[in-house]
This record gives C-alpha cells, structure tokens and sequence, in this order.
C-alpha cells in the first residue's frame, strides 16, 4: 500500500493528506476507533473540545506504541470560549484532556461573526503558538471576508481552513481564495455524509475503477489537493478509506466529479452560524 503523501503548511510543518476524523464518535468508542485508525496506518487525527471525545484520543495515541512526535494532532477551540481568557484556558483544558505537551494544530472552531470578535480569539491563538505548546494555528468554517480581516487585523495568517467540502459543495471560491494566501484546504463532511455515495456519476466512475463509491470521492479530494478527514467507527470501512494511494482518476473523472456541485450544504452556513453549546 502506497504511501500517505504529506503537505507542508505555511510555517514549514508536514501534515499527512489523509486524516482520521472522530466527529460523532461518541466518547466511549473513540479510544478504540482511533486505536484501529493508526493500526490501519493514519497518522493524522482531527478531533475538537466541542466533540467530547479528546480524552479518547489521547489515551489511543497513548497506548498505539507510536511516538507522540509521529501522530499529528488537532484540535479545535469550542465555541463557548472566543473571549482571550476563555480561549487560554480551553487550549490548557484540550491539552489535559488529551495528556499531550502539545498539539500539532489547534483551530478556532466557527467565526461566530454576530456573536463574538473572531480577532480577539485569533490573537489569544497567536499567543498559544508564541508559548511553543502548539506547531500551527489555523480556523475551521471561515469564509473569505472573515479571514480578511485576520489579515487586516493580526500578523499570523492561518496555516489551514477547514470547511465543508464535497462533490455537492465544492466551495471552489473559497479553497481558490486560500491557495491565494498560502492557506492549506481541510475537507470535513467529506462524502456528504454518505449523500453522494449513491450519485451515478460516481458509483459509474467507481464500478469502472473496481473500486468503492467511498474511495472515489476519497481520491478526488487528494488529487485536487485538499486534506482530507474520513470518519467511521467501523475497521472495515477505516481500512476501505484509507486504501486510496494505489490508483489515479483520471483528469476527466475529477472534472465530472467536480461538476456535480450544487452548493448543498449537510452543515450550517458560517455567515449564518452563531451556536454556543
């Protein structure tokens, strides 16, 4: 089985293409679901404070036998926490929690434009990067207008920008506009949970391919450059997901893939999103 490729982030931190997600498995299962992940050959996890479940993966990074220094790690500040204070201390209670000396990555979760100023958060990230307790500091669901203002306002631009993205929502303005910035593209809800698994196009690509609806979708994101965060509780379809380093689309299938966009979203909007659990 090939090899993950890695890509570098903008302040020269290597990252695995391929990813581990945990969103919604629940606490209770994720030490073992994680634990099969890096069985099954990931080295990249992404979990977050508002999923619950950080302890989990630390106890499995913990008992894989692996050195801490070749999992890399992230996670994400809840919602909750935006004010300086509240974020300092959120990052000190994800490290705890996960019993790490620090993290790969640590991102701000959700702009929350009307809620909170995004700013003071970002600043409060430069500071845990400053404390040398986290490599890269990024943000999740932030749209162009919103990280412009990071760039108006503070000096560290974001290493990534995790947003939803998949053949139904391609957010091709957006991942266009972090390329233009040096701003690494992370894809959660990557086969719209399971929405595009039954598209024609795709089960057609993949029945010619001998290969799962899964792995086609899987394999477009890596070859258009994006990382990547399957998730699954189930060893069957962890070690399916991962198995994508073995064969190429073709130019033509990713251009077929890429036009089934109808920019349908499985999660909120982040202009519109402003939820703190």
């Amino acid at each position: 089985m090939n090899a993950v490729p890695t890509i570098t982030l903008n302040n020269g931190t290597e990252v695995p293409q391929l990813g581990f997600g945990v969103f919604q498995i629940p606490p209770e299962d994720t030490k073992r679901a994680t634990l099969q992940a890096l069985e099954v050959g990931y080295r990249h996890i992404d979990t977050a404070e508002m999923y619950g479940n950080e302890k989990g993966v630390g106890e499995a990074v913990a008992e894989s036998g692996l050195a801490r220094e070749d999992i890399f790690v992230t996670s994400k500040l809840n919602n909750g926490f935006h004010a300086r204070a509240d974020a300092l201390a959120a990052f000190d209670t994800s490290l705890d929690d996960l019993g790490f000396g620090y993290l790969d990555l640590f991102l701000i979760h959700w702009p929350l434009p009307a809620v909170g100023d995004y700013v003071e958060t970002w600043k409060a990230m430069e500071e845990m990067k400053a404390s040398g307790r986290v490599e890269a500091i990024g943000v999740s669901n932030f749209q162009p207008a919103h990280l412009q203002r990071l760039f108006d306002e503070t000096e560290t631009v974001p290493a990534v920008n995790q947003i939803e993205v998949h053949p139904y929502l391609t957010q091709d303005d957006v991942r266009a506009f972090n390329i233009e910035h040096g701003i690494l593209t992370e894809a959660w809800s990557p086969i719209a949970q399971g929405a595009v698994l039954n598209d024609p196009t795709i089960t057609a690509i993949a029945e010619r391919l001998h290969r799962t609806p899964a792995q086609v979708t899987l394999r477009w994101h890596i070859q258009r450059g994006d990382i990547v965060f399957p998730k699954s509780a189930t060893r069957s379809r962890i070690e399916e997901n991962f198995a994508i380093f073995d064969f190429e689309l073709p130019d033509a299938d990713v251009a077929a893939i890429t036009a089934l966009d109808r920019g349908e979203r499985t999660g909120p909007n982040p202009d519109e999103f402003n939820y703190i659990p």
